[in-house]
């Protein structure tokens, strides 16, 4: 089952699972009845949200806590250049010894709430699971989301509910196109459920950004970049 979706890391994951079950349980990060179902329930159940993105994108991951699904994410697809965005000092300090000690050079720690970064930053993509319903993690999400990218969140069986709910909201932020995905049904019961929300203007000039189309290329190239270079 793991393999499936670590093909090429799964002993740093299995590094981070022990990360999780000692230093996870004795910070409060998560409680200490996951540690039996960690596999399932957090780290195959995160990585699997990796089929939704497409490659060599910036991600971003709001309200980050443990890791989930974050550094999973970087953990499973190393082409991804993810930051890691957790306002708690606990828990993004956590973070940060938790990518020293993984030696991952495609993640960044960022000590903040997300509308602290609404302005100065963009990414293509912005992930998020457990943070809210859909209506306010909107307003948290979009503003970060270059035009042409995307909102993709993990969420549970009342989905469909809160687009219902959030409809107001999806046209304030400049949605497009809206989908409910679900990947891994031959790996876990229940399978991940992620919200698609493609971002089809700026969320805070409620215009198409200029050069929004160049945005995910000019990326890529600059991901690659980053990388080797932090793997001289």
């Amino acid at each position: 089952m793991a393999l499936g979706v670590f093909p090429h890391s799964l002993e740093l994951a299995e590094r981070f699972a022990r990360l999780l079950a000692d230093q996870g349980v004795v910070r409060g990060l998560i409680g200490p009845r996951e540690v039996p179902r960690l596999w399932e329930r957090h780290l195959v159940n995160c990585a699997l949200l990796g089929r939704a993105i497409p490659e060599g994108l910036d991600v971003a991951d709001i309200g980050s806590g443990a890791g989930l699904p974050g550094l999973v994410l970087a953990l499973s697809r190393p082409d991804l250049d993810v930051t890691l965005v957790e306002p708690l000092s606990r828990r993004s300090a956590f973070l940060a010894e938790a990518v020293a000690a993984l030696e991952l050079t495609n993640v960044e720690v960022v000590r903040a709430r997300a509308e602290e970064l609404h302005g100065l930053r963009e990414f293509s993509v912005v992930t998020s699971r457990a943070v809210a319903p859909l209506d306010r993690l909107l307003g948290w999400s979009m503003p970060l989301v270059r035009s042409g990218g995307a909102l993709i969140a993990m969420k549970g069986a009342t989905v469909h509910d809160e687009i219902k709910t959030a409809h107001d909201e999806l046209r304030k932020f400049g949605a497009g196109a809206v989908s409910v995905e679900t990947y891994g049904a031959d790996l876990i019961d229940p399978p991940t459920t992620v919200i698609r929300v493609v971002a089809e203007r700026s969320s805070r000039l409620g215009l198409a950004s200029p050069g929004a189309n160049k945005g995910s290329s000019e990326l890529k190239s600059k991901s690659k970049s980053r990388r080797k270079a932090g793997n001289k």
